[in-house]
């Protein structure tokens, strides 16, 4: 799973984005580079937020429930899944006790804690086959719980090899309720030597992917992008530091740009599909049987058909994040 970062430049309705202008800053700042375009890519994004409930207002001043989000999202270079994005139901305040009951009452001008301003997401990953009835069921079946606010698009956006990084940029197109341009999205991805390409991806029955083999010492080892590592090798303390040197590159690849834009790298949950990984990995070079049960994963719902269900979560994740309120 590459590491990636996404800029969003948002863009009035009657002006033009920022496309023409990343792309001549491209050449300008990178003139050893031959930016020639490689490919084409596109996404599309539904957006759904539950709906107020049907009962009265009422009279007190408890606080209004957090919104709570569902994100739908294709990728033309994830073509094996979609993804969803969704905020996890809040949990309930905890019942006072009997001595909090008892607790001296808080001043009259006491503030409030802060509340987060959305709970937190979850992140899954479904095949193409049951991506659109799965939209069509919350939008029609669901439709008093949960509104179809918008949906977003990128219908052919532009694939460059700049260095050791991979660049794919576009405008953004909304397409639902109204149609407009929305701005200009840019994604960052390191195409470099990296500890997380080198952790195998794990298959339905306990094995990894090709090139994984069994040293003496019982340590799994695979060889990736150039990289030759045991399993015994790598801690999680290690994939968040890559996380962190490969987001200060990206901001650096972007700062030379001299670009304003919304950014999003080393948000929530990025990395968990990846230390997950690693934990499977090492239990399989400690001989502890890690086939999938299926309730616990998808991968072994669908490994024939996707042998990665998880590949593009961090990415997908930025995309959704990125662009959730840019409307």
């Amino acid at each position: 799973m590459p590491i990636t970062g996404v800029y969003f430049i948002p863009s009035n309705p009657n002006a033009s984005t920022a496309l023409q202008i990343i792309t001549e800053r491209l050449r300008a700042v990178f003139p050893n580079e031959e930016l020639t375009p490689i490919g084409r890519w596109g996404l599309e994004q539904k957006l759904l937020r539950d709906t107020p409930g049907l009962l009265p207002s009422s009279t007190s001043n408890k606080k209004p429930p957090n919104p709570r989000y569902m994100q739908f999202l294709s990728l033309t270079h994830y073509p094996t899944h979609g993804f969803i994005y969704t905020s996890e139901p809040e949990k309930p305040a905890p019942a006072p006790t009997q001595n909090q009951n008892q607790a001296a009452p808080a001043p009259v001008n006491a503030i409030a804690p802060d509340h987060s301003p959305s709970p937190p997401m979850v992140m899954t990953t479904i095949p193409p086959s049951s991506y659109g009835t799965l939209f069509q069921h919350f939008t029609y079946a669901c439709q008093p719980i949960w509104s179809h606010r918008f949906t977003l698009a990128v219908p052919n956006g532009i694939v460059y090899e700049v260095g050791d990084f991979r660049v794919r940029l576009g405008d953004v197109r909304q397409t639902f309720p109204t149609a407009r341009v929305r701005g200009t999205i840019v994604e960052i991805e390191w195409r470099g030597p990296s500890v997380v390409e080198a952790i195998p991806v794990d298959r339905e029955d306990g094995s990894f992917s090709a090139g994984v083999g069994t040293r003496g010492d019982g340590d799994v080892d695979v060889e990736i992008t150039g990289i030759d590592l045991a399993s015994s090798a790598i801690e999680e303390s290690d994939i968040d530091a890559e996380y962190a040197a490969t987001a200060s590159l990206i901001r650096e690849f972007w700062g030379r740009l001299g670009v304003e834009a919304r950014e999003a790298i080393l948000i929530p949950n990025v990395g968990v599909e990846v230390k997950d990984r690693l934990r499977r990995w090492k239990k399989a070079g400690s001989g502890v049987d890690t086939s999938v049960d299926g309730a616990d994963s998808v991968v072994g719902e669908r490994a024939d058909e996707d042998p990665d269900p998880w590949s593009g979560a961090d990415v997908a994740r930025q995309f959704m994040e990125v662009l959730r309120f840019n409307r």
